[in-house]
């Protein structure tokens, strides 16, 4: 009996450790705005522009069914799409074809499967708002 006792004792405990462990997950899990706010956290918004730059992009980053940010260093640009933004996978690789070296508020963007490869659609983008961080201020002793 105390066997099967400690079956249960061990189960118990087991089955608290899963579901601790799932809250705790849960709890951590963002949305796409959450962690667009958290990205842009310290940021400060500009006016927004038709097109950014595309030799000064360092990077993009996809927020699920949200926005995509470039970072140009110093300015990251915003970018939430007026058609498709629904679509938008943090898992999905950008395919984006460039007229110019700049990449317009009229331009698309398609959306590849990561794995597969395969078309999952694409964005129309809108303005790109930029958000930099404000100059430092040195304090007079």
């Amino acid at each position: 009996m105390a066997h099967i006792s400690r079956m249960f004792g061990i189960a118990a405990a087991a089955t608290a450790l899963l579901l601790a462990g799932t809250a705790a997950q849960a709890r951590t899990h963002l949305t796409g705005e959450q962690q667009l706010a958290k990205l842009l956290e310290g940021r400060v918004a500009g006016k927004p522009v038709d097109c950014i730059y595309m030799p000064t992009v360092n990077g993009s980053t996809v927020i699920d069914k949200t926005a995509i940010v470039y970072d140009s260093g110093r300015t990251v640009y915003v970018q939430r799409p007026k058609v498709g933004a629904d679509s938008l996978d943090d898992d999905d690789i950008l395919v984006t074809e460039l007229h110019s070296s700049q990449l317009c508020s009229i331009d698309t963007v398609q959306l590849r499967d990561r794995n597969g490869h395969f078309w999952r659609g694409f964005v129309g983008l809108d303005k790109f708002v930029p958000y930099t961080k404000p100059a430092k201020v040195a304090l007079a002793d």
